[in-house]
């Protein structure tokens, strides 16, 4: 792995002026023993499910000659089977749709509903490459502040939709980088407040979509509902999920969005032909057959999560307690009053463990690993604490 962000772009080319300075996104790869920085499922793909993308992935191999099912039908209705067990809701095929991860569903969505003279209203803290979509798209971006502890301030995103007039309003449950939950009533709140509000920027009359990034759903508290509960009542809603992260799946890059067939047709008309390789369909075919071995360790991360929320609350930093945000996702954002965390991020690197700086000053996010893999990082980042009170 590396984490070279060189850029040799000679000023001599046409690159647009907005992008002028601009540098690709992107945590650090870095070749370190513990990486717990990028939320990843830290354990393989069993044998079993390895054998079975192999076999499927055979099968098509013949036919790679030939453009792939350009509208994936298959599986999508994968997606709907899973969905109707996970998430307790049974969606039709026209309403699933499947991208190369959750980015080019996201990146679909700004394609086909923000543009010039648009605009998306989010909640910050949150996922920092929404406003990258927006800029890639020329479509304004703008964020309403969460509260204290990081939960959504409703009041506050309902004020901000009635003065921005977004086309998109961004919701992320469990959120990216605090781990916080979105409750269905607030989610609902702003789902009715869509209706009294128009849309800048379009020569129509016009309604915002509200979509629920769900990339960590898997790893929410048993009974909670989803989002996608709601895409029945609201044809405004959009629940995006992806593969990436419960079902150990990242470098296969597999997301997936449930909305009514309409927002799924916009997506249709801005998506790239064929988008969706054979292969890339015929591996998440073969990992849908293994559901149950691909999603064995979440529980074990959720027990790891709450053991590692609890050792981090035990520790200090100049004589006080650490934070910890509380979380339903696999990582933790955890310090809230460290005053050098680069300082901290270097020391731990050193150490051969690599986290995240991301979020608030003062915080810093880690990801969940093996067993073996979070006794190496408490027993760095006790090491670091020691030195740096």
């Amino acid at each position: 792995m590396s984490d070279s962000t060189d850029m040799t772009i000679p000023s001599t080319l046409p690159l647009r002026d907005d992008l002028v300075g601009e540098e690709p996104y992107g945590a650090p790869q870095l070749d370190v023993p513990v990486c717990l920085n990028v939320n990843e499922n830290p354990y393989p793909l069993d044998d079993a499910v390895a054998d079975a993308i192999a076999r499927r992935v055979r099968r098509i191999a013949p036919q790679l000659n030939r453009y792939p099912d350009r509208d994936h039908e298959t599986l999508r209705r994968a997606f709907c089977d899973y969905l109707a067990r996970e998430s307790h809701t049974r969606l039709d095929v026209s309403q699933l749709w499947g991208a190369n991860g959750s980015n080019e569903i996201m990146l679909q969505l700004f394609q086909a509903f923000g543009g010039p003279g648009r605009s998306a209203l989010g909640a910050d803290p949150t996922y920092s490459m929404y406003p990258e979509y927006a800029r890639d798209t020329f479509t304004l971006w703008h964020t309403a502040h969460r509260r204290a502890d990081f939960s959504l301030d409703v009041d506050r995103l309902v004020a901000a939709m009635r003065e921005t007039g977004p086309a998109i309003v961004m919701l992320t449950s469990p959120n990216n980088p605090t781990g916080t939950m979105l409750p269905m009533d607030q989610l609902t709140r702003v789902l009715e407040a869509c209706d009294e509000i128009g849309v800048q920027g379009s020569t129509r009359d016009v309604h915002p979509i509200v979509v629920v990034d769900e990339a960590y759903a898997e790893f929410r508290n048993p009974g909670t509902a989803s989002a996608v509960s709601l895409v029945e009542r609201y044809p405004n809603l959009a629940v995006s999920r992806t593969m990436s992260k419960a079902f150990a799946f990242a470098g296969a890059r597999v997301g997936y969005i449930a909305a009514n067939p309409g927002i799924i047709d916009c997506l249709r008309i801005v998506r790239m032909p064929y988008h969706l390789s054979a292969i890339t369909q015929a591996a998440a075919l073969a990992a849908f057959e293994h559901t149950d071995e691909q999603l064995a360790r979440v529980q074990q991360l959720r027990d790891t999560r709450a053991a590692t929320a609890t050792w981090l609350r035990s520790q200090t930093y100049h004589d006080e307690p650490l934070a910890v945000a509380d979380s339903a996702s696999n990582f933790l954002l955890f310090g809230g009053h460290f005053d050098d965390r680069e300082r901290i991020f270097n020391e731990l690197l050193s150490r051969g463990v690599l986290i995240r700086v991301v979020g608030p000053e003062g915080w810093l996010r880690v990801c969940m690993g093996t067993e073996q893999e979070m006794k190496t990082f408490r027993r760095a980042l006790g090491e670091v604490l020691s030195i740096v009170e």
